[in-house]
């Protein structure tokens, strides 16, 4: 069987330059505190520690390596999209990490696939962002699942994703800017209810905020952590969009009709989770996805989809690599 193509993977740059007349004082800044760690900080805040696998091209490859990925995508992380800040300034900070992006993967440019970040609250700026990464050799964009109270079915991030379809750009989808309340903030519960319900409403809003029934079918979109609670919950959506259809009949179609318009990846750390997503979503719309290098990520790579007995040798075939040649376009 081939290598593996993991769609879910971030880095982070080993430095970058002062961005505190973009960004003020609580500008994100890079702790280095030896030659292979780091801490992330927002201006005096402590963010996360980070090592060297999330900048150094040899040590992410080891680790391909000893995993089986033949290629993987490089993303942002997405505590640096900057989209509470003006577009002038996100689009500022953008171009400076896209640009950093290209050195890390420059080594590995065979095997490292380079997703760039927009200034995505500003549509000109993003759309002119991203010809310019996709001119420089990046290969698609990663966007955070909202901007500020505006969900993807806002119209600035819809006009957005047509001009990535018209290009033929992989879009994937990262939620970030979780809710915070006490209730939250114990156990790392944003992590582990936030983002999945985040993910959720992000693939709500496309299909009943009309989206799909308007955009460009060639549309290619992937969402992170398995499309969150979406798979679980179809069917109390699908049950709204007839019991409720005066409030709900937003879509052209009820919610189950769009399931051919979306990847997710398949980092949901069980069979079972992993099952129902194929049973869901399709074994032809799920791609391997890891949230490499950070720890709340899988490894081995792909171990779920490798070990689900459920899955004949086609259908991991599918996911573990064919899946995501069709969703990033490549040979």
């Amino acid at each position: 069987m081939a290598g593996i193509i993991d769609v879910h993977s971030h880095y982070v740059p080993n430095g970058w330059p002062d961005l505190t007349a973009e960004a003020g004082p609580d500008a994100p800044w890079l702790k280095v505190e030896s030659e292979s760690d780091a801490m992330i900080m927002l201006g005096t805040r402590e963010f996360r520690r980070i090592q060297a696998d999330c900048w150094d091209a040899g040590t992410r490859l080891l680790d391909m390596d000893a995993d089986g990925v033949q290629a993987q995508v490089v993303s942002p992380t997405p505590a640096f999209f900057n989209y509470g800040r003006t577009g002038d300034q996100a689009a500022k900070i953008a171009r400076i990490f896209n640009d950093l992006a290209l050195d890390i993967v420059a080594p590995a440019a065979d095997r490292l696939i380079p997703f760039c970040q927009v200034p995505l609250q500003d549509t000109d700026a993003a759309c002119r962002e991203l010809e310019r990464c996709v001119a420089n050799g990046h290969q698609g964009v990663e966007i955070g699942n909202h901007v500020g109270d505006l969900d993807l079915d806002s119209a600035g991030v819809v006009a957005f994703l047509q001009h990535c379809a018209s290009l033929d750009v992989p879009v994937f989808v990262h939620p970030w800017d979780m809710a915070s309340s006490p209730r939250l903030d114990r156990w790392m519960a944003q992590w582990l209810t936030a983002m999945p319900a985040e993910t959720h409403l992000s693939i709500l809003a496309l299909i009943l905020g009309g989206v799909f029934d308007r955009i460009d079918d060639r549309l290619k979109i992937c969402f992170a952590h398995g499309g969150g609670s979406f798979a679980f919950w179809l069917g109390r959506m699908e049950n709204a969009w007839y019991g409720r259809h005066d409030v709900i009949g937003t879509s052209e179609f009820p919610p189950s009709h769009y399931l051919g318009r979306f990847y997710v990846d398949s980092v949901v750390f069980d069979e079972r989770a992993l099952r129902l997503l194929v049973d869901t979503i399709g074994a032809d719309r799920v791609v391997v996805g890891s949230d490499y290098p950070y720890p709340l990520g899988e490894r081995p790579v792909g171990d779920v989809v490798r070990k689900s007995g459920f899955l004949d040798d086609r259908g991991r075939e599918l996911i573990i690599r064919e899946n995501a040649v069709r969703f990033l376009g490549i040979a």
